[in-house]
């Protein structure tokens, strides 16, 4: 039965420095990229292995900060009645568009990471507001704040057009107050479940957020209309005036920093190190966050680059999503599949059937991932479509599963064992604790070439039966358990 690791991680948020005990290695740096991004090729792996990992992080840092956002589709501003001119349903330009998520998630690294972060914390449904012009606009939100200022985040993405449709604003008045946005503003998005609001404080912010209900065109933009704002004044965490939208997201960071800054580094944490908190950690990143005015890159900086992160206890926690079981395992095998594989659109596709319909959450609360990704369905499932990603990849090309093999282990070595258990170490998160999977492994590894060949170390990778040895190896590996973990 697959379980995760309970964290008992106790290092500190000191600077991760490698030692001869503690080495900057392989695992390390496939830990490193399989969290903030989605995988790394062996290319990648060597090149950080070549670095400072603190200086490493760094240069993923920056790189994440500098990249431009996805360019905007020809359609990403357009209206409803430009939609009805042409001959495609709305529903393949979403599509398309969960495409283009899934070819930026491969493509890229830490930005793109968040960017399905923030989307699993500023919830919307695509199915909800059904214009493929405010999915792309919102997703350009999440692009380019998604190492920003969260103060900055929270209140441009309270004036999305999607969120405005999606949690009611939209039908905000102040003769038909709607509370819905207010109550998930506290809640989910800046504070938690019942952390320092009270039933009155959503009352009150929602007449403050009345009014944008101006919108000229179906699909069109969401503007402010002066006439349907509550102009009388409204009582918010203590503060009283005749309060605006502006008004309330400056007041919520003003009377709840702490709060803010505990909820929101909590959950990083959480996605990024274990399920299990560990409460000092967070108040320190949280410290780190109020230090830095709610901007999001310094906390990430402190959290990659410390002891914490490289603990061997933060390795293995995490049961691996829909999305990090295919993209992940693709992108750290580097392997070429047939042009009329359509990779993207079998991603997004495998991610929908897996439980994570890319901008669809479950709900507003959001994926909540972790043990609920895997059940008897849906562990056949993820097993029979990574046999099939691999059984396509082999039918293009059998030779990169040789270079493969040579990549992540030790490509002169004629000890099929090392072998073996180096590309099964490479795709896990850590070392097996029974030897009885590695040894299942070995012998399917060694399919069948006789024995004797092993026994007098003639056999290496060279072999014209390599490919075929790391095909099978690599589909035995996923059917076990800690395949799925990272």
């Amino acid at each position: 039965m697959l379980t995760t690791n309970t964290s008992c991680n106790v290092a500190s948020l000191n600077i991760y420095s490698p030692t001869n005990s503690n080495p900057w290695n392989r695992q390390k740096v496939n830990h490193l990229y399989r969290r903030l991004g989605f995988g790394a090729t062996p290319e990648m792996v060597n090149n950080a292995l070549n670095q400072n990992p603190s200086d490493h992080i760094d240069s993923l840092i920056d790189e994440a900060l500098n990249l431009n956002p996805t360019p905007a589709p020809a359609w990403g501003y357009w209206i409803k009645d430009d939609f009805d001119a042409r001959p495609e349903n709305p529903f393949e330009y979403r599509r398309d568009w969960k495409n283009q998520m899934v070819a930026d998630m491969f493509q890229n690294n830490l930005r793109d990471r968040l960017t399905l972060f923030w989307s699993n914390h500023f919830v919307t449904e695509d199915n909800t507001y059904q214009s493929p012009a405010y999915m792309f606009q919102y997703y350009n939100l999440l692009q380019l704040h998604s190492l920003g200022n969260f103060k900055d985040f929270a209140s441009d993405m309270g004036l999305s057009s999607a969120m405005l449709i999606y949690l009611n604003g939209y039908e905000n008045t102040k003769n038909r107050p709607n509370e819905n946005y207010g109550r998930e503003l506290y809640e989910l998005f800046a504070l938690g479940v019942d952390n320092g609001y009270t039933q009155n404080d959503i009352v009150e912010t929602a007449r403050a957020l009345t009014g944008w209900n101006e919108r000229e065109e179906r699909w069109g933009p969401i503007t402010f209309d002066a006439n349907k704002f509550d102009s009388d004044d409204k009582t918010i965490f203590g503060q009283t005036g005749n309060w605006d939208y502006y008004d309330v997201i400056r007041i919520l960071f003003e009377q709840r920093p702490q709060q803010i800054a505990a909820f929101i580094c909590g959950k990083l944490y959480r996605y990024f190190i274990s399920p299990a908190t560990n409460e000092t950690i967070v108040n320190q990143l949280a410290q780190t966050f109020l230090d830095n005015n709610f901007e999001i890159a310094p906390v990430l900086r402190q959290l990659f680059k410390s002891e914490h992160f490289f603990d061997q206890k933060s390795l293995g926690v995490h049961i691996k999503s829909p999305v990090d079981v295919q993209i992940n395992f693709f992108k750290d095998l580097g392997f070429e599949l047939p042009a009329d594989f359509e990779f993207n659109n079998k991603i997004r596709g495998g991610c929908q059937e897996l439980g994570q319909e890319l901008l669809k959450p479950v709900d507003v609360a959001g994926w909540q991932g972790d043990k609920d990704w895997i059940d008897s369905s849906t562990i056949t499932t993820r097993w029979d479509r990574i046999g099939w990603y691999l059984w396509r990849a082999w039918r293009h090309n059998e030779e990169q599963f040789r270079v493969i093999g040579k990549a992540v282990s030790d490509e002169n070595s004629n000890d099929v064992e090392l072998v073996s258990r180096q590309i099964m170490d490479n795709f896990l998160s850590k070392e097996l604790i029974s030897a009885t999977e590695y040894s299942q492994g070995l012998e399917i590894f060694k399919d069948q070439v006789p024995e004797n060949y092993f026994e007098d170390g003639t056999w290496n990778l060279d072999w014209e039966t390599a490919p075929k040895q790391v095909y099978s190896l690599l589909q035995f590996l996923i059917t076990i358990p800690e395949f799925q973990l990272k």
